[in-house]
């Protein structure tokens, strides 16, 4: 048997929750990321599900699970190899052994090793009792049967009773952290308060994880993780899709405009809508559209009249929407569209993460379609470029498209509330002069924005539309030059948004052979294999991480040019890295492409970067 690579004490460590769809892992690794926040780690969090809604259970197919990383040093992560793995039946055993670290624990359900559940995870025989696990420290913890054994007079159904398994395992995992149970056992008083057998049943079922572990010696550690030294503040574990609707809910606060978000529900962006439909206390003005065109020419509506007005999909919604998108466009008005990427084409993988609309923000559009494109680096976040995609989309007058991916919308981090004034003011560009003096294409000369003026404002009522329209006046008009100078202007006038933009940063070395560029939700994992290799006394390589795509920030090119190669990495099969090869074509270009549907792992962008140095 292999050493265990838990020790006393550790600086981070990765665990990951897996079982059946049914078997409430989402929720425990959930409540376990809750204790690791109020311990004071620093985490990052990902969900692994099926799109099925009821996988065979049992099978590899149905197995969900939830991945955590924790430490007492920043964590930019969810982790790439796992230290403790729970599995709650072999099926989860099955599908993430090969994630294990040598030396890694698992922790089994072992009720649920029967020949039924061995035979549906393809196990000929019971791995608890051959060797396939004797590189690993094994805790076998019957957990079905002392949950049934802990709430037999609760007078719960058998199938309520063996759902409350997952709390067992909790409980378990709980002590081998040293944690106390009180303030988990706080949360699920108030998550389940109206069902009071639920608190009982999940109370009892945790106590008697938590017991089993402390009577039987099964953990021959326990480890402790110390507080990660944050900035201070106060925080909350966020997702990325709450943080985008809270970034909304920021801006419209800030503006003084009244927010509203009218949307279809789809996977992975229909959380925004949930959230925001519950905050008609903050003043969030929620339409859930019959589909996806209904859903953004109601923003656009939504925009004319004078609100701060969103519109949320994936990439087969983004699709429909594409048509209205040239509306917005041609008839420049702020709105701001939320694309939270999914692996496609079509139906694709829509649990499963990919950064590959990345053409569709930039290019999918009919005509001259010229859109800011922005893209959110972690579930944090998504707070801050919310934020930002508003306050670009009201001061430009521009429609804004804001990616996000899968990755980021159900992965959690830790967020530190911003305090009163540590947001930027939004100035809303107003006419200051005389109704009679007013016409509705106007511009102010810097950044060739229009003013923005409701048509239900005294003095200045106006039509708009998407046919082309005279310059400064807006009266429709054929003329074969307006037409190009408005679509000349409409162009520049996304451009001359980067002298606004802040400029872009690099991490490491400032010149030298290797530049590792990546955009959006890949920040972790690069930040992290590029940090690591310079601890290890790597000195020639830098690392810049671009959030505005289009435009660019005005230092690209200056920042480029310091060194021997560009290195981009992203999800999807090299979308960036051609445009990037389009703006500047005499850069030294190489590229690491992973479409898996899965995140990147730290070990792999570090033996991209290993590679391409010895090159």
């Amino acid at each position: 048997m292999a050493e265990s690579v838990l020790t006393s004490e550790m600086r981070k460590v990765v665990v990951r929750f897996s079982g059946d769809s049914g078997d409430g892992m989402q929720l425990t690794g959930d409540m376990f990321s809750q204790s690791s926040g109020i311990a004071g780690n620093d985490l990052t969090t990902i969900p692994d599900f099926p799109a099925e809604i009821r996988a065979p259970q049992g099978s590899i197919g149905g197995v969900s699970s939830f991945q955590i990383q924790i430490g007492g040093t920043e964590i930019y992560t969810p982790g790439d190899v796992v230290d403790v793995l729970v599995a709650m039946n072999p099926a989860a055993l099955a599908a993430n052994l090969g994630f294990l670290k040598p030396g890694g624990t698992i922790i089994v359900d072992e009720d649920n090793f029967t020949s039924k559940n061995l035979k549906k995870a393809d196990y000929e025989s019971n791995p608890l009792d051959d060797e396939t696990l004797e590189d690993f420290q094994v805790i076998r913890a019957p957990a079905t049967s002392m949950t049934k054994e802990a709430l037999k007079d609760l007078g719960l159904e058998m199938q309520a009773i063996t759902r409350s398994k997952n709390m067992f395992a909790l409980g378990l995992v709980l002590n081998l952290f040293s944690r106390p149970i009180e303030k988990t056992v706080e949360f699920i008083e108030k998550k389940f308060n109206k069902k009071p057998a639920l608190v009982e049943a999940n109370k009892k079922a945790l106590n008697a994880g938590y017991n089993f572990a402390e009577s039987t010696e099964v953990i021959a550690k326990s480890v402790f993780i110390p507080p990660a030294k944050l900035p201070k503040g106060t925080y909350r574990n966020i997702d990325g899709n709450t943080a985008v609707a809270w970034g909304l809910l920021a801006a419209a606060e800030k503006s003084g405009r009244k927010l509203s978000l009218s949307s279809y529900p789809i996977t992975p962006a229909s959380e925004i809508l949930h959230e925001l439909s519950a905050r008609r206390d903050m003043g969030a003005i929620v339409f859930q559209a019959e589909d996806e065109i209904a859903a953004i020419t109601a923003a656009i509506g939504a925009a004319f009249s004078g609100n701060l007005s969103a519109t949320t999909t994936s990439g087969p919604g983004a699709s429909l929407k594409s048509e209205a998108m040239g509306l917005a466009v041609i008839s420049e008005l702020p709105l701001v569209i939320v694309n939270v990427q999914r692996a496609g084409p079509s139906t694709g993988l829509p649990t499963k993460t990919e950064q590959s609309d990345l053409y569709q923000a930039l290019y999918g559009r009919h005509g001259e379609a010229p859109m800011v494109v922005m893209a959110a680096s972690s579930p944090d976040d998504c707070f801050y470029f919310s934020y930002e995609a508003a306050k670009i989309a009201l001061e430009h007058i521009t429609p804004v498209m804001l990616l996000s991916d899968s990755y980021l919308s159900s992965g959690t981090s830790p967020w530190r509330i911003p305090e009163e004034g540590e947001l930027e003011e939004i100035n809303i560009p107003r006419y200051e002069g005389l109704p009679q003096d007013w016409q509705p294409y106007m511009r102010q000369q810097e950044f060739l924005n229009r003013y923005w003026m409701s048509p239900g404002d005294a003095g200045f009522e106006h039509r708009i539309g998407g046919l082309e329209k005279k310059e400064i006046t807006g009266n429709l008009t054929y003329e074969p030059l307006n037409h190009e100078k408005m679509t000349k202007l409409r162009e520049e006038k996304i451009d001359r948004i980067a002298k606004k933009l802040p400029k872009q940063k690099v991490i490491g070395a400032k010149s030298g052979k290797l530049l590792v560029v990546g955009w959006g939700s890949t920040h972790g994992a690069i930040n992290t294999a590029v940090t690591e290799l310079m601890e290890d006394g790597e000195k020639d390589i830098g690392f810049t991480h671009f959030n505005y795509i289009k435009p660019l920030p005005e230092n690209t090119e200056a920042v480029f040019s310091n060194y021997d190669q560009i290195l981009v990495c992203e999800l999807n099969n090299g979308q960036f890295v051609h445009y990037l090869r389009s703006i500047y074509p005499h850069f030294n270009y190489k590229q690491f492409n992973k479409i898996q549907g899965q995140p990147f792992f730290t070990t792999e962008i570090k033996a991209q970067i290993i590679n391409h140095l010895s090159e």
